[in-house]
């Protein structure tokens, strides 16, 4: 019943920030942001592309995964679990309606999972000033420290999974660069 009771609060504290703070954006998916996000800008997208996040919703496919999902109580298949979606997908738990035909939960962890939905800040002429880009629903991390907490909210014990999460070597393998116009 406790545990119940925590992963209940674990999804609240998570996932109603990301849908109710960005105004009702709809989340696009990581095509629309690799569209600008490519070698002239820091190759955001390339670097997402090459990470295991963008590869962690295929992990869940796996028969090793279903195993462990069904020794856990999850279910049949990890896929379908949503005590794995939480952390394998974007957008998990967001009303049908703040998804965009673009989006692809297959995709992963995609940029919106620690960005925010895209759909009203997208845009090149709101991108451009990251003031903006933040008032229309951009995720703002003060310093390290912020982001590594982010990174904690499913790099964590809870996972059946879980290995150490050093932050400070993740960050380096995942880590983008800022544009000119984002610094």
């Amino acid at each position: 019943m406790k545990t119940k009771i925590s992963r209940l609060a674990f999804l609240i504290i998570i996932f109603i920030p990301i849908v109710f703070l960005a105004q009702n954006a709809q989340f696009v998916g990581a095509k629309k942001c690799g569209m600008c996000h490519k070698a002239k800008t820091g190759d955001q997208y390339k670097i997402w592309q090459e990470s295991k996040h963008a590869t962690a919703f295929k992990t869940l496919q796996s028969e090793a995964a279903n195993k462990i999902s069904k020794e856990m109580g999850f279910g049949e298949k990890a896929s379908e679990a949503p005590e794995c979606l939480k952390c394998h997908t974007t957008a998990f738990g967001a009303d049908a309606s703040l998804i965009k035909s673009s989006f692809k939960k297959e995709n992963g962890v995609q940029c919106e999972s620690c960005h925010g939905a895209g759909s009203k800040f997208k845009k090149k002429s709101v991108m451009k000033d990251r003031a903006k880009s933040v008032e229309n629903g951009l995720t703002e991390y003060a310093d390290e420290k912020a982001i590594e907490e982010k990174c904690r909210t499913c790099h964590n014990a809870e996972s059946p999974t879980y290995m150490e999460f050093t932050f400070k070597e993740k960050w380096e393998e995942i880590k983008h660069p800022l544009t000119k116009n984002e610094e």
